[in-house]
């Protein structure tokens, strides 16, 4: 199945509150198409929304199946900043291991990420949005 929608661009506001220190829930539709929502780190290249993730895990197999997702961050300090969007995920192996550790940089101020488990294989979901949710 491929799925194929307009993208929608991402806004200074947005870029700034992806950049900043805010825990995002990312939705997957899981393998009996109900939802599946697991809270994320977050990252931005810009134009897409990135996290990371392990092959193997509930989220990579289901955006596997199917590469629809959302994803909402609701700012610490102000429940009223919010982004909501809608989009289809890729995976990129490339430079997966050097993200997961700017990540743990950004969320726990550690050099290297300390929760890899032996054999994990790290990629990064890339997000293309495709629509702004809410106001």
């Amino acid at each position: 199945m491929r799925y194929h929608v307009s993208m929608y661009e991402l806004s200074q506001d947005d870029l700034a509150l992806i950049r900043e220190k805010q825990l995002a829930h990312l939705a997957t539709v899981d393998s009996d198409g109900s939802p599946h929502v697991t809270p994320v780190w977050v990252d931005t290249d810009g134009k897409h929304v990135i996290i990371n993730t392990a092959e193997g895990r509930v989220k990579h197999r289901n955006i596997l199946k199917d590469p629809r997702v959302s994803v909402s961050i609701v700012d610490r300090e102000n429940d009223y900043r919010t982004l909501w969007i809608k989009g289809t995920a890729k995976f990129d192996s490339t430079g997966a291991d050097e993200h997961i550790d700017a990540m743990a940089m950004k969320y726990l101020g550690q050099d290297k990420y300390p929760f890899r488990q032996p054999g994990e294989v790290r990629v990064k979901v890339i997000i293309e949005p495709t629509e702004r949710l809410g106001h």
